[in-house]
């Protein structure tokens, strides 16, 4: 079963942690977080999610500060949770 990690947020910045865990049965992301800071990174929170969040099985946050888990809210108005368990 091949397994992948997929950086979508921190990558050259130290803000809005976001990285997906999936195989072939289940996506996991860990971190949901919104980017902090100069304006070019904060216009990213507005971007496109690149996947639809109603596909992703579960977030596990692995603390509360906003740069890890500030985007949970838009997430959720975009369909995360309404996948049925």
């Amino acid at each position: 079963m091949t397994k992948t990690i997929t950086f979508l947020g921190a990558a050259n910045t130290v803000t809005g942690s976001k990285f997906l865990l999936a195989d072939e049965n289940q996506q996991v992301l860990v971190d949901c977080g919104m980017f902090k800071g100069i304006k070019e990174l904060r216009l990213k929170n507005w971007q496109p999610f690149p996947i639809n969040p109603a596909e992703l099985d579960a977030i596990l946050v692995t603390h509360a500060h906003l740069d890890h888990c500030g985007y949970l809210p838009r997430l959720v108005r975009q369909g995360f949770g309404e996948k049925s368990i």
